[in-house]
């Protein structure tokens, strides 16, 4: 085939990408505050393992970090999940002592085995002791997740488009007890916040509403996994230009190739 026709191929599916959610949807994935609320410790999923565990069985001893989302999501997921990787590095209490991790897929199709292969990626990452006992990595079933979900005010959709769910992002700390303490938004946590907010469960102190922080203004949507429709226009034409000067390089170099 020649380069020039294979690089336009490649543009054309490089720009092609799915119908994005309604806006009146987008405008409902957002945090819904429920500070002072707890969770029903008796909702039941399945650990890393397999094996059948309720939400009760992490909560009672130390304060928990509540995150949701998905483990086979591009882009937000990994984003929260790096950020909360680097604040715990930079706070002194420890994993599994001081305070757990609970990480909830919010698709039902999602099994304990990407849990697991999830849970050993960020035990790397973190390199510190507490992984195994302090950070857990749960699935479960749609009624189980939509009521989580909701006892904590985190409103998602799913888009057929993409494939993808579209959802907040941000931490949950939550008392001993179950209740929520304190929410934390966006992908980057000051480890001096995620401090005080641990230090507040330990005593089930319930914070202040916070200032959510919607990751559309940078263009790219990682609620969707879509560009917005001025930046695409950009991102196309760079691409066109870009393809267009390899092409030209590629197409020189294989008829000087040819006609030797």
């Amino acid at each position: 085939m020649n380069p020039f026709v294979f690089l336009l191929i490649l543009l054309s599916s490089a720009t092609t990408f799915a119908q994005a959610l309604s806006d009146t949807a987008l405008r409902k994935i957002a945090f819904d505050e429920n500070l002072g609320a707890s969770i029903s410790l008796d909702t039941p999923f399945r650990d890393e393992q397999g094996k059948s565990v309720r939400l009760g069985d992490y909560f009672g001893k130390r304060p928990e970090i509540l995150v949701l989302g998905y483990y086979r999501c591009p882009m937000l997921c990994t984003l929260v999940l790096n950020g909360l990787t680097s604040a715990l590095q930079d706070i002194k209490p420890q994993m599994g002592h001081d305070y757990d991790v609970v990480d909830v897929s919010i698709d039902p199709h999602e099994t304990f085995t990407l849990a697991a292969a999830k849970k050993k990626s960020y035990a790397t990452r973190f390199g510190r002791p507490g992984v195994e006992l302090g950070w857990h990595f749960l699935t479960g079933d749609e009624k189980a997740i939509r009521k989580l979900a909701a006892e904590v005010g985190f409103n998602y959709a799913y888009d057929p488009g993409s494939g993808q769910y579209a959802h907040p992002s941000g931490l949950i700390i939550l008392a001993p007890s179950g209740k929520i303490s304190h929410y934390l938004s966006g992908v980057v946590f000051s480890d001096a916040d995620l401090s005080r907010a641990l230090s507040d469960a330990v005593d089930a102190k319930v914070g202040s509403p916070i200032e959510q922080i919607f990751l559309l203004c940078f263009h790219y949507s990682p609620l969707t996994g879509k560009y917005s429709a001025t930046v695409l226009g950009v991102v196309r034409a760079t691409a066109v230009v870009v393809l267009l000067l390899l092409a030209a390089v590629i197409t020189g170099a294989w008829r000087l190739k040819r006609a030797g």
